[in-house]
């Protein structure tokens, strides 16, 4: 029971102190997961935190669950899967409770309104450090162009056009692996 504990305690703290999202998250949880508490190597960190960004969800609970199981099995995964998302639920829950009556005061809804142009450019500055690694040639900007002009014209659900992308970069190798 002691070890659960620490799992949820342990994840807690790193979903309590981390700002950032997945990648923020990574130093902390190479320093407690690995240097602090040996619950893992370098190695399995690294897999699991790869394997945490191509799975749906947040990389951090995955990380958190792959840690739990190896170290408690299910219970374990359960645990510091709990303790990663608990902060964020306690924070979010007190927020929503409150932001309601402070949203009448004209001061904060300001401050909303310059956020959300801070949000979009913070996603604009995401998609353009993206764009250089995701987009290398021509049929690359192919796709994107034809993922966002479906995206702005198709009510389709995200996962169609990762599927489409998907296939049509298989189908573009396989294209061109039959001309050489």
């Amino acid at each position: 029971m002691r070890e659960l504990l620490d799992l949820f305690l342990t994840f807690a703290r790193i979903g309590g102190l981390t700002f950032g999202g997945g990648y923020a998250m990574l130093p902390m949880l190479q320093r407690e997961v690995v240097e602090h508490r040996g619950w893992a190597t370098e190695e399995e960190l690294v897999d699991w935190f790869a394997v945490g960004q191509c799975t749906p969800g947040i990389i951090a609970v995955n990380v958190a669950t792959f840690t739990g199981k190896k170290c408690r099995g299910t219970a374990g995964a359960l645990a510091a899967t709990l303790g990663v998302i608990f902060p964020s639920m306690v924070i979010i829950t007190v927020i929503a409770a409150v932001l309601q009556s402070f949203m009448q005061i004209e001061a904060v809804s300001h401050a909303f309104a310059g956020i959300r142009v801070c949000v979009c450019v913070l996603i604009a500055n995401a998609v353009q450090k993206l764009w250089k690694g995701a987009v290398k040639d021509h049929w690359g900007c192919l796709i994107f162009a034809l993922t966002l002009a479906g995206t702005m014209l198709l009510d389709l659900s995200p996962a169609v056009f990762v599927l489409a992308a998907g296939a049509a970069g298989l189908l573009i190798r396989e294209l061109e692996a039959r001309k050489k």
